[in-house]
């Protein structure tokens, strides 16, 4: 192959690949209704799509903030790709421009209630 097919088909897949991980990231609005701390991990129930869930995260790490009630922006991360062993989240404030990690408020586990 010439060369030039050669860096071509390398930039393709590189594309296909960032573009598949940043399609699978869904961002939606979340609200959160109350939260509480229990053996050291914060659980906070939250309305997605009109249905009940759970964030919760260990308190001793750096990423598990606990939240006040009220709305928020979340981002559900693709399978594998976090910290918790389940539907990783990253939640920002409703107002972020952008979901980069200065603006995040912590890393969550969604889980169905």
């Amino acid at each position: 192959m010439k060369r030039s097919t050669v860096v071509f088909l390398m930039v393709a897949m590189l594309f296909a690949v960032l573009g598949a991980r940043v399609a699978a990231q869904e961002k939606s609005t979340v609200t959160v209704q109350g939260n509480q701390l229990n053996n050291g991990v914060v659980i906070m129930d939250v309305v997605l799509n009109g249905k009940a869930y759970r964030l919760s995260c260990n308190q001793a790490m750096p990423q598990c903030t606990k939240l006040k009630g009220g709305e928020y922006q979340m981002v559900q991360l693709p399978k594998n790709y976090g910290m918790y062993e389940c539907q990783d989240v990253d939640i920002y404030a409703e107002t972020a421009a952008n979901q980069d990690e200065n603006n995040k408020l912590g890393d969550y586990c969604l889980d169905a209630k």
